[in-house]
């Protein structure tokens, strides 16, 4: 087969763009070096293999210049000494994803008449986290008495997602992109994104972070939504933003899973810090993380406690999630990928017909018919 023309800065624009070495490509594209000098050209099934390997439209290739990719949303992951980065192939391509469900589930919701919901966009940063975090609390009938019955913090975070979509919120949690395991998203470069919409508010949550993260991010991106502002973030509980958003969205979710209120009648100042942060938790079913995070918010301990302290419970909580992971059940992974309300919706408007077969197997990240009328029995759509 004949070589085709490509520009070798096109060549190494996708590899880097992918972040990917030389070294890891070099045994599946032996000649990558020599395109990328200029001195050979691929051939067209070797660069649709290439297209592939590194996640890009073969398409794009043949460009005059690298194409500008920007996030489609709002960016609140600039931090003091940090600037940004170029967005990953597997990030765009999940946003790019979450947007289509989006749109999807808005032109559904339009269908059956859903009402808009009036919390998207009700508040502003002006307004005190603590009453917006009351707010959020009273819609969500979240009382901190019913918390406290739950026997878990890990109840207590399936209870808060199960409440969000049940007042109308997508909740979407998944470590890859889609349903591909071999693209695995990376908490280093974004731990949520929230996309705003009265009819399909969206949350995204980066399941390969801790568990006991997750429920911080699942807190600061409903805050988002309340201020009806989308975008990425790259927040947690021991974090201390100085964009404006993100710094009133983290307390906002503070407040909202711990109110400081609550927590000075509960603190007992003759125990250890240790002792409290376990026995606090407990007590209102948020993680540890987060319940160091309002340690320190009540001024019970100071800066450097509260850093190594966080930095110690963070790092056993990712051990504790590494070492009970496993496969689980494809069907319970496939409602936390895709969110129940999403899911759910979707395989029931393509059984009546509505909406085709490849474009639900698209949004599910399923491949196969009988995986997908079993996801439907799973999910209590179907008897």
């Amino acid at each position: 087969m004949n070589p085709v023309s490509v520009k070798p800065e096109l060549i190494t624009w996708a590899r880097e763009r992918a972040g990917r070495e030389q070294s890891g490509l070099i045994k599946r594209f032996p000649r990558l070096m020599e395109w990328e000098e200029g001195e050979q050209q691929p051939t067209l099934c070797q660069l649709e293999k290439f297209a592939r390997a590194v996640h890009v439209g073969v398409g794009v290739l043949f460009l005059s210049e690298p194409p500008e990719e920007p996030l489609p949303i709002p960016d609140f992951r600039t931090s003091v000494g940090r600037g940004l980065t170029r967005p990953s192939p597997n990030l765009l391509d999940l946003v790019y994803l979450c947007q289509q469900r989006q749109e999807w589930f808005r032109d559904y919701a339009r269908m059956q008449a859903q009402e808009t919901l009036d919390f998207i966009g009700s508040v502003t940063v002006r307004d005190k986290p603590e009453a917006v975090a009351e707010t959020i609390r009273s819609r969500f009938a979240l009382s901190i008495a019913d918390r406290q019955r739950l026997s878990t913090w890990t109840e207590g975070l399936r209870q808060l997602i199960a409440q969000a979509e049940e007042t109308g919120v997508l909740v979407m949690a998944s470590s890859i992109v889609g349903s591909n395991s071999h693209r695995k998203l990376d908490v280093a470069e974004f731990r949520g994104f929230a996309l705003a919409d009265d009819l399909a508010p969206l949350i995204f949550i980066n399941a390969a972070d801790s568990k006991a993260a997750q429920m911080f991010t699942l807190a600061h991106e409903l805050a988002h939504l309340w201020l009806g502002k989308s975008g990425i973030s790259d927040t947690e509980a021991g974090r201390f933003p100085r964009q404006g958003i993100e710094h009133w969205c983290n307390r906002v979710a503070a407040e909202l899973l711990m109110p400081l209120a609550e927590l000075r009648r509960e603190y007992r100042q003759d125990s250890t810090v240790a002792n409290e942060m376990q026995r606090l938790a407990g007590i209102f079913k948020v993680s540890t993380l987060v319940t160091l995070r309002r340690l320190f918010d009540a001024g019970f301990i100071d800066r450097p406690t509260f850093r190594q302290t966080y930095g110690e419970e963070a790092a056993r909580s990712r051990e504790l999630d590494r070492g009970g992971s496993g496969g689980g059940d494809f069907y319970h992974t496939l409602g936390a990928r895709a969110g129940k309300r999403f899911a759910r919706a979707l395989i029931s408007n393509t059984l009546e017909g509505q909406t085709l077969f490849q474009d639900a197997f698209r949004m599910l990240g399923v491949r196969k018919t009988a995986t997908f009328y079993e996801a439907a029995r799973k999910l209590g759509v179907m008897p």
